[in-house]
């Protein structure tokens, strides 16, 4: 069974960090860019970062550049999202997904991701 499963979310301060990861089952990432993406109650979903099937591309919504690092470890078969500076309107559910179709060496938020996980929860509050 082709699964993503997205782990690491919580409840943090203000400023605080946490880093999602993203993590495959029956098949291999090695194959796909991944996007993380979040939706808040309330608000259209919108794409946050991607990272190319290389790893040597990335792209990141303004709302979070500078603040927000993903990665990835196709050896663990898992890509990672580091936040950093975290702020409450970066409250939300946090999904992970996957393209096939991009290129090796680049990403992009509004392609077609056709594998999606479940989503875990991110809560920034004092």
């Amino acid at each position: 069974q082709l699964q993503l499963v997205e782990s690491g979310g919580g409840l943090v301060q203000p400023g605080g960090s946490l880093r999602l990861s993203c993590a495959a089952s029956g098949f291999t990432l090695d194959y796909y860019a991944i996007g993380w993406f979040r939706q808040a109650p309330g608000k259209e979903r919108e794409g946050v970062s991607c990272i190319s099937k290389s790893g040597g591309s990335t792209n990141h919504a303004d709302s979070v550049k500078g603040r927000f690092i993903i990665s990835r470890d196709n050896a663990k078969n898992t890509v990672y999202l580091q936040m950093n500076s975290l702020k409450p309107e970066d409250t939300a559910v946090y999904y992970c997904a996957a393209d096939p179709w991009a290129v090796r060496t680049k990403c992009d938020m509004t392609s077609e991701y056709n594998y999606w996980g479940q989503g875990t929860q991110v809560t920034v509050s004092s």
